[in-house]
């Protein structure tokens, strides 16, 4: 539930004065309880003291109708103590949403202080989104009041609609990353593997972000981080398409950079696809190497047995798709203690801040020593606050098993 202060001003401005007030003010984003926060607030500035949102599940608003609907609160506004009358309001929300119309009632009187309620419902293209509840001390409300409480209810539940929407769309395109990210390619056994996908939280779409592990002969595996430009399930298709191309090249055991050389031609001849940066590494065990290429995107981490870490330096080439190619690779020794972590940008970037304030931070940290790889992996996240990233987060640690040595 969300509070907007103490204090309500009713009746401001001409009915036309609420009415533009209530287009502008009204489903300014595609979240729920932001929605329902600036109805409460319009409430209380054009005609009452005290306002609440409550909003019916969503198998009760299409579907299912019950007499004694199941409201949740979502927003107050004003003097929320006037929202308190002593009968109750949840029987006149639930004639409101039966009746399809806004219904206004004294309740508590007083000799001194009248409290006049309206329940307003939230309707629009036949489906019953909530109720808004208004309350104030004094004279009744008007026809006119009814007519716009009546309007800006129905304006925020075309809005809930499209919120509604916009999640339901999210989900089918987070389920769809998921069932994608859930199995990466099966890595050699010489090889620990940790990866984690953490969507954004708030409106923001799904985007782009990949991993995949592609094993190789002699032992060697391809790790693969990357990122497709852009949000929303065009992204998320494209990411399975850059992935299965990956795949196909990839197994033509191809160093790193001309991976990336095959790739960046076969997308900008395409045509079709958003660009994407990619970072691979192709990890020898038996070797104890590490052969690095990236196109536009950010270097690894090495993380010591010690917890100390180290950003790796990488030689930065253009994003695939663009046609220019131009990678380069570099080989970097692993120890069988070292812990190799690879990232999208939604790791490290915080709005604001310069990208190399934001990987000095990654590489300051200090993980427990001798920590298994998901339990590193686990540090970084949390070290990080990843959870509560304003972009999808996409990362893979591995780390060189041992070899076990006859007794």
């Amino acid at each position: 539930m969300a509070g907007r202060g103490d204090d309500g001003a009713a009746g401001a401005g001409t009915p036309s004065d609420a009415l533009a007030d209530a287009t502008e003010a009204i489903g300014t984003t595609l979240d729920e309880t932001t929605t329902c926060e600036e109805l409460a607030d319009f409430a209380c500035r054009h005609f009452c003291e005290g306002a609440a949102v409550d909003l019916l599940p969503p198998d009760e608003s299409a579907g299912r109708r019950s007499p004694d609907p199941s409201f949740a609160r979502l927003a107050t506004a004003g003097r929320t103590a006037l929202l308190i009358p002593p009968d109750g309001p949840r029987p006149l929300s639930a004639r409101a949403i039966g009746e399809g119309r806004a219904i206004a009632v004294p309740i508590g009187l007083s000799a001194r202080t009248p409290r006049q309620v309206m329940a307003v419902p939230l309707l629009a293209r036949d489906i019953r989104y909530g109720v808004l509840l208004a309350v104030r001390q004094g004279a009744p409300f008007t026809g006119t009041d009814q007519w716009v409480a009546q309007h800006a209810a129905r304006l925020a539940a075309v809005h809930l609609g499209h919120a509604r929407r916009h999640a339901s769309l999210r989900g089918t395109v987070l389920d769809l990353q998921r069932a994608l990210l859930a199995a990466p390619g099966r890595p050699h056994p010489n090889l620990d593997l940790a990866t984690r996908y953490l969507p954004a939280g708030g409106g923001a779409l799904v985007g782009g972000d990949w991993f995949e592990t592609v094993r190789l002969h002699f032992g060697r595996t391809l790790l693969v981080v990357g990122d497709v430009m852009g949000h929303g399930l065009d992204a998320a298709v494209d990411m399975t398409a850059y992935r299965s191309m990956l795949r196909y090249v990839a197994s033509t055991d191809l160093p790193p950079h001309r991976v990336l050389r095959r790739l960046d031609t076969a997308v900008a001849e395409d045509g079709t696809r958003r660009p994407a940066t990619c970072l691979l590494v192709r990890v020898d065990p038996a070797r104890g190497t590490a052969v690095i290429a990236g196109a536009g995107h950010l270097p690894p981490m090495v993380f010591a047995g010690d917890g100390s870490g180290e950003l790796l330096p990488l030689p930065v080439g253009p994003p695939l798709g663009t046609g220019v190619g131009g990678y380069q690779q570099v080989v970097r020794r692993l120890s069988c203690d070292d812990t190799l972590v690879m990232f999208t940008d939604g790791l490290v970037e915080r709005r604001g801040e310069d990208i190399d304030t934001s990987l000095a931070r990654l590489a300051a940290l200090r993980l427990p020593p001798g920590a298994a790889v998901d339990e590193l992996l686990d540090e970084v996240l949390a070290a990080l606050d990843a959870r509560h990233a304003e972009d999808d987060v996409a990362v893979l640690a591995a780390r060189i098993r041992p070899r076990e040595h006859p007794a």
